[in-house]
């Protein structure tokens, strides 16, 4: 610990145990030594070492559980900002991606969807609902669109494998996609949904997806647990 630091110690603890989680170095189900044994150490005082525990609770990142310590419960999903679903991504990373599909339906494009999809307002679109899920836990909640023409995928297909890789399947070649990300607090559907309080923290993703010939092939609006996930940015070049 650097003690001349102006970083406080107990965050300086902290982040050291958020790296160890992210590394893998602290896996899931791994126990911290009790805060007299951390304590000791380190260096530290007992209360500084209770306050950077406490922070890590408060992140949903370990739990404190009485006659069993404290132990590591959830590693944070960082993901890359990619034309990538997040089923492949969590597959990427070994997060045991699991989807509850809530809506599996051919509609009537929605009429201030209809300029987005490049359709016409009597035209029909597949609308689509799911959970996914990282580790048995829900992560986000997920709202897609797409021209109906472009798959028919069953419940059990929508279960089992992302969307981009059924999309793929159906010999769609993904190009780019328009992106933009915010937040906004949880309802109490979210709040059911995504096991979180009403009013908590949410990521927000809307995404346009494009194919090889610049048709719209789909449009996404998502919503992401704020404590379970994080979106990573790079910058390079002239963005810098």
């Amino acid at each position: 610990m650097e003690h001349a630091s102006p970083v406080p110690l107990y965050y300086q603890v902290a982040s050291q145990i958020e790296a160890a989680i992210d590394s893998g170095e602290l896996p899931v189900g791994a126990r911290l030594d009790n805060e007299v044994e951390l304590a000791a150490a380190l260096g530290l005082s007992r209360p500084t070492v209770r306050q950077a525990i406490g922070s890590l609770v408060d992140k949903g990142l370990v739990v404190r559980k009485r006659g069993a310590g404290t132990q590591v419960v959830f590693n944070k999903v960082k993901r890359s900002l990619q034309l990538s679903s997040l089923f492949d991504d969590l597959t990427e990373i070994d997060r045991s991606p699991g989807t509850r599909v809530l809506v599996n339906a051919v509609e009537q494009v929605p009429g201030e969807l209809a300029a987005t999809l490049g359709l016409n307002r009597t035209d029909e679109v597949l609308r689509l609902e799911r959970v996914r899920f990282a580790g048995g836990e829900p992560i986000a909640r997920m709202h897609n669109h797409l021209p109906a023409d472009l798959i028919s995928p069953s419940t059990d297909e929508l279960a089992e494998r992302g969307l981009y890789q059924l999309l793929r399947g159906a010999g769609v070649r993904l190009h780019a996609a328009d992106q933009t990300i915010g937040a906004r607090v949880a309802t109490e559907d979210d709040s059911e949904l995504l096991d979180e309080p009403v009013g908590a923290a949410l990521l927000t993703m809307e995404r346009t997806t494009y194919d090889q010939a610049g048709r719209v092939v789909e449009y996404g609006s998502h919503v992401y647990r704020a404590s379970r996930y994080s979106f990573d940015l790079s910058l390079r070049g002239d963005n810098l």
